[in-house]
Order: structure tokens, then C-alpha cells, then sequence
């Protein structure tokens, strides 16, 4: 046993600094996610930046589908590379860099200027974004034992969100201004002078999401313990296609691993897509400001916060598998009901609302305050359905190989991650053509059930992951 096994053996999970160190990386993350992809810079892109709403969803929409293409032929080669070259951290820096970088251009993507270059700018950022976190999860089981995993996972991912609410609050009031108003949240001038007229709140978060990533991804460069120093990176690119090949024909022996990514494959791209486009679809149909998609986003983050930490604990007592299937079907109830939900009725017409009066405040409606109810469901899964997808994968593999086979799991999870947002796209862009846009984004939306539908049915019938350590194969 080495020293390292007996420091675990020996302290609890959430008392080792690495753990807290690994953490942060979440803590450090998520307001990219939250803020920059999910509840203000994409509801800027959609209803701001580009010249109407269902323009900026296609936009948008393409935007992550290249993304997720480009990271997915990517990241199983670079963790091959990764796992003969030993340590992680030296990528989490380099991809760090694209991201930070990608993210401070962003600032100069005002109303009128290039959908290109903006669309261009938010996928290398979330290459960046996404290549590092294939190598930040591929020291859990190097850090972790079996059972620890799924705890420290959805705790890591509360924290991400707790990152993510303070970043948005902050946002919210203090930089992004309502159009209408001029005034914040809080019914403040925005700071260093920003101009809602140009969405100057919003683009700001982009940079400063950059620097909130620069400070708080430091703790993980200093206390987490990363591998020994192993071949040199040229010698390790040139074994790397062997070895991804390797993995290629190793796992499909490795049935119910296989079975779990294929299922995880499905699902995983409705996730994407609804993170994704969740906050822009409301903007679109509500025609929301900046201060209403940022108070939905606060919302769905308190909810999200408490419900990462009680899904830690179903994991630990019923293991990761229970997590997922939960929270397969809240997303599945969830967006039912925000397609069934219209400016003026929800449940598919059968509620109707009466109009609302001039003057009425946010989410004055009785059709945002029922989108709001079934957002709720959405702030209950996303955290638990992708952090116990995590602890499943950590459970199931060795340290040895975790880098190439989180670089597959990234692979699988965005193998086909284009059709979900692809498919939102394209029939968006049908739907448009025989009805208004509102009930064209309506209608690209709820193709996002299928995906739901059938990852349920494949998680169903896959077997779990080891729940205690063993020889961290499954």
C-alpha cells in the first residue's frame, strides 16, 4: 500500500486538501456554464446580438453543436496522450489559456457586429472549458476510493453551482442594466458605466468569468496531488492513436461500461441542449431582459445547490445509477411542461392565463411564473444527473486508464452531441416557415423528449457501477 493509499485510508474524503483543491475546479468552472452559456451573455446572443429571436437560437444552437463535435474528436486522443505523459495539470493550463483568452474577445461582440466571430469565440472557449474538465475528472480515481466518489463528486458540483450564483447575483446586480430601465436589479446605475442599450453587462461577464476562473482554479494547480512525470508528450502523441484504438476494441468487452456510455450518449445530449438553450428559449418566448433570464438562473441555482448535496448522499446509499434515473425523469417532466407552456396558457392550452397588466414586475405572467415552476425541475437535476454520471464513470475505471477513458466518456457524451442541438436547429428553422417564431422554438424544443425517453430506457437496463474498490474495473 503506498503512502498515498494509507493518507486516504486514514482521513475522510472532504478533510484531505487535494479533495478541496480537486473541488475547486468546479467552484471555478460553473459560472462559464451558468452565466456566459446559460443565463446572460446566450440570452444577449439570442435577443440582442443577433436580429431576432429565432435567427439567434439557430446561431446559437450551431455554436454548440461544432463545439461539441470539435471536443469530441478530440478528447479520447488527448487523454491517451495524457495518461503516457502522467501528469493532468500541465493540459487544464494550456486548454485554461484558449478559454481565458476566448472569453476576454468576447467583450467586443456588441449588438450589430459578426455572428461569426461571436459564434466563433464561445466555441473555443467551450473547447477550452470542456477539454479541461476531461483531465480535472481524470484524477478522481487516483484521489478517491469507490465509495467516497459519488459523494465528493455531487458536492464538488453544488459548489460549482454555489461559484456560479455568486458570480450571477454579482452580474446581476451590479453590471447588466434592463434595456428598458437602465437600472440593474438591485435599481442601480451598472457599475464602470455600462450601457445596456449595447448589452455591455452582459458581454462583461464574459471576461470577468475568465478572471474568476483564473483565481479559483489555483488551489487545484497547488494542493491536489497530480501523476508522476511519465513519457515525453512527443513519444506519448505518437502511441496515442494506438492506444485510443486500444480503448476502442477494450471497451465494447467491458459490456456494462459500454452499455452506460451509449446510454449516458443519449441522454447526455438532451442535458447539453437544454443547458444550452434552456435560458434563450424563455428569453425568446417572454421576451425577457437580462434581469429576468438572471433572477430564472438564480432560481434554478439555489434549487440546484441543496439538491447536488442530498443526491451525494443517494449515491452513497443507493449508488450512482438511482441518481441518474431520478433525475432522467424530472428533465423529462421538465421539458414537457416549459414546450407546453405559451405566452398566455401552459399544459398545451389546457390552463389558460389572462393577459397580463402594464406594470406588472418580473415574471408577472401566469405562464413565466409556471415556466418558472417547471424550471424548478430542471435546477433539481442538471447538477445530480451529470456529477453521479461522473462518479459512475471514476467508480468503473482505474487510475491508470482514467485519462484515455474519461477522454472516451467526454467522446461518447458528445459523439453525437450535435443532433440534439442540431435537431432544435433545424426544426426551429422548419417550424419557422408555416408559424411565428415563439411557437417554432416551441416546437425545435420538444424533440428534445426523444433523447430523454430512450437514455431512460437504456440506464434502465444497464447494470450499475462498483459501489466499494476494487480492482476499478467493471
Amino acid at each position: 500500500m503506498t503512502s498515498d493509499d494509507l493518507t486516504r485510508e486514514a482521513r475522510p474524503a472532504l478533510r484531505r486538501p487535494g479533495v478541496w483543491g480537486w473541488m475547486s475546479f468546479d467552484f471555478a468552472a460553473q459560472p462559464f456554464f451558468t452565466v456566459v452559456i446559460t443565463f446572460v451573455f446566450g440570452p444577449y446572443f439570442v435577443s440582442q446580438l443577433a436580429s431576432d429571436p429565432a435567427t439567434g437560437q439557430e446561431w446559437w444552437a450551431w455554436s454548440a453543436t461544432i463545439a461539441g463535435l470539435l471536443v469530441a474528436i478530440g478528447s479520447p486522443f488527448l487523454g491517451s496522450v495524457a495518461d503516457r505523459a502522467g501528469p493532468r495539470k500541465p493540459w487544464i493550463g494550456v486548454f485554461a489559456v484558449l478559454k481565458i483568452s476566448a472569453l476576454c474577445l468576447l467583450w467586443f461582440a456588441s449588438p450589430g457586429s459578426s455572428l461569426f466571430v461571436a459564434s466563433l469565440l464561445v466555441v473555443l472557449a467551450s473547447i477550452g472549458a470542456e477539454f479541461s474538465i476531461v483531465f480535472n475528472d481524470a484524477m478522481i480515481p487516483r484521489l478517491l476510493r469507490n465509495e467516497e466518489i459519488g459523494r465528493v463528486s455531487n458536492v464538488a458540483w453544488g459548489l460549482g453551482y454555489a461559484g456560479g450564483i455568486v458570480f450571477l447575483i454579482v452580474a446581476l446586480a451590479f453590471l447588466a442594466g434592463s434595456r428598458e430601465t437602465g437600472l440593474t436589479l438591485l435599481g442601480l446605475t451598472p457599475a464602470f458605466g455600462l450601457d445596456p442599450a449595447m448589452g455591455e453587462g452582459a458581454r462583461a461577464t464574459a471576461p470577468l468569468a475568465a478572471l474568476w476562473y483564473l483565481v479559483f482554479i489555483l488551489p487545484m494547480f497547488f494542493l491536489t496531488p497530480d501523476r508522476p512525470r511519465g513519457e515525453r508528450v512527443s513519444a506519448a502523441v505518437r502511441q496515442g492513436l494506438g492506444d485510443l484504438l486500444a480503448t476502442f476494441r477494450e471497451i465494447r468487452e467491458r459490456k456494462p461500461l459500454f452499455q452506460f456510455l451509449i446510454a449516458r450518449m443519449i441522454y447526455q445530449d438532451g442535458v447539453n441542449a437544454l443547458i444550452v438553450l434552456g435560458g434563450a428559449f424563455a428569453a425568446g418566448m417572454f421576451g425577457w431582459t437580462l434581469t429576468e433570464s438572471g433572477l430564472f438562473g438564480i432560481i434554478l441555482n439555489v434549487v440546484a445547490i441543496p439538491s447536488c448535496f442530498a443526491a451525494g448522499l443517494i449515491d452513497q446509499r443507493f449508488g450512482s445509477k438511482a441518481v441518474v434515473v431520478i433525475a432522467i425523469l424530472c428533465l423529462s417532466l421538465a421539458t414537457i411542461g416549459i414546450i407546453s407552456t405559451s405566452p398566455d396558457s401552459t399544459l398545451f392550452g389546457l390552463l389558460s392565463f389572462a393577459p397580463t397588466a402594464p406594470g406588472g414586475g418580473v415574471f408577472a405572467s401566469g405562464a413565466e411564473k409556471s415556466y418558472i415552476v417547471f424550471g424548478l425541475l430542471i435546477g433539481l437535476a442538471f447538477g445530480p444527473i451529470q456529477a453521479s454520471s461522473r462518479s459512475w464513470m471514476a467508480k468503473s475505471v482505474s487510475p491508470a486508464e482514467a485519462g484515455r477513458y474519461f477522454g472516451f466518456y467526454a467522446f461518447i457524451g458528445r459523439a453525437t452531441s450535435f443532433l440534439a442541438p442540431a435537431a432544435v436547429a433545424v426544426i426551429t428553422g422548419l417550424a419557422a416557415a408555416s408559424f411565428d417564431p415563439i411557437t417554432a422554438s416551441r416546437i425545435g424544443m420538444a424533440s428534445l423528449i426523444a433523447f430523454f425517453a430512450v437514455g431512460l430506457v437504456l440506464v434502465i437496463r444497464t447494470q450499475g457501477p462498483p459501489e466499494t474498490s476494487g480492482d476499478g474495473r467493471a
